[in-house]
């Protein structure tokens, strides 16, 4: 099972500018998102694991937290130190988190 974390770690670690991986569609992506993410789709996450920073923890996020679990197993076993977000997007933004929308 891949490593998760919820939302109020989640909102330290950002806070102090952790990595965010976005694995949704870039659809969903451009609808609203966790500002400063990287969206990676989570079909084209093992091709574009090199993206991904290596210097600290990365938090993987999806819509609900599905994604994210799946997402954060592959880059853990790429070695990089990475958490899945319990709750997502849904859960960020039902807490009060920013999003914003369009692409980066």
């Amino acid at each position: 099972m891949s490593p998760e974390v919820d939302l109020a770690r989640f909102a330290e670690a950002y806070r102090g500018g952790a990595t965010v991986v976005d694995v949704r569609e870039m659809d969903e992506f451009t609808a609203g998102h966790v500002p400063d993410a990287l969206p990676i789709p989570l079909d084209r996450l093992p091709g574009r694991i090199s993206e991904v920073p290596r210097d600290g923890a990365v938090y993987v996020i999806c819509a609900s937290g599905n994604r994210s679990r799946a997402g954060t197993a592959i880059l853990r076993r790429a070695g990089i130190e990475a958490y899945s977000v319990a709750g997502g997007t849904k859960g960020w933004m039902h807490a009060g988190g920013q999003v914003v929308a369009g692409a980066v």
